[in-house]
C-alpha cells in the first residue's frame, strides 16, 4: 500500500484502507466516489477502422448498495441517460441524494472532451443508514480492452487523503469489473480492492452474495 499525504493507493486485491468520517467536519461535504479513465482511443489496424473499431473507450461506473434496514439496489449508467435521471432530491433509478437511499449518480456524460470521469457522491447526513457498497465498472458496448482504459476508483472524503484503487494493465476478455467494496459505519469507512471480473452484473452478484433479480438493460 502506497502512502502519502494527499493519497492512499491500494495496490493488492484483498487489502484495505480506511476513512476516518469523524474527520470530515462539514455536515455538507459529499463522499465522492470517482471513476476515471484514459480517454485515447485504442490502437487499432487500418482494416479494423474500416470496420468502425476506433471508438474511444467508454466506461460505465455503477454500485451495488445495501442499507441497514435491508433494502438493496443498483445504480449505474445503464439505468439512466443524462437529462433524464431525475434530481437529487428525487428517487430514481439514478439514486438520490437528500434522503434514503443518501446515494446519487451524477450522470453518464462522458464524452470525447470529458476528464472528470463519472462520479457516485453519498450524502454523510445518511452513512449511518448504508450498510456496504460494491463498486463496479463495465464496458456497455464494444470489446474489452481494459489494459487501455487505465481505470482508476477514488474516494474522496474532506480531511482525509484520497484512497485510490488503481484496475491496472488487466487482459481479462469479460466486461465487468468489481473494483472495491465500501464497508459502512457511523465514523468510518473501509474500502477493500477487489478488482475481479465478470460476465454481467448478475455474476458478480453471485460473487458477493447479493441476491437480486436481474433483466437486460440499456441506456
Amino acid at each position: 500500500m502506497a502512502i502519502n499525504l494527499q493519497k492512499v493507493t491500494i495496490e493488492k486485491a484483498g487489502d484495505t484502507a480506511s476513512i476516518d468520517l469523524t474527520k470530515n467536519r462539514s455536515a455538507s461535504s459529499e463522499i465522492v466516489i470517482n471513476l476515471n479513465w484514459s480517454q485515447g482511443k485504442a490502437k487499432k489496424s487500418f482494416f479494423s477502422s474500416l470496420l468502425g473499431g476506433n471508438q474511444e473507450i467508454d466506461l460505465d461506473l455503477g454500485c451495488f448498495y445495501e442499507l441497514n434496514n435491508g433494502e438493496k439496489n443498483v445504480i449505474d449508467g445503464v439505468q439512466f441517460s443524462k437529462g433524464n435521471g431525475g434530481s437529487r432530491s428525487q428517487k430514481t433509478r439514478q439514486g438520490r441524494f437528500t434522503d434514503s437511499p443518501w446515494i446519487w449518480h451524477t450522470g453518464d456524460d462522458r464524452g470525447a472532451a470529458a476528464g472528470s470521469g463519472e462520479d457516485i457522491i453519498v450524502n454523510p447526513n445518511g452513512v449511518s443508514g448504508i450498510k456496504r457498497m460494491t463498486i463496479y465498472c463495465f464496458i456497455y458496448d464494444g470489446v474489452a480492452k481494459w489494459a487501455e482504459t487505465n481505470g482508476v476508483v477514488t474516494i474522496k472524503v474532506e480531511g482525509n487523503p484520497d484512497i485510490e484503487v488503481k484496475m491496472g494493465e488487466q487482459t481479462d476478455a469479460r466486461k465487468f469489473c468489481a473494483i472495491a467494496e465500501i464497508i459502512f459505519s457511523p465514523t468510518n469507512l473501509q474500502v477493500k480492492k477487489l478488482v475481479s471480473f465478470h460476465n454481467a452484473h448478475s455474476d458478480c452478484d453471485k460473487m458477493y452474495n447479493w441476491g437480486m433479480k436481474w433483466a437486460t438493460g440499456s441506456k
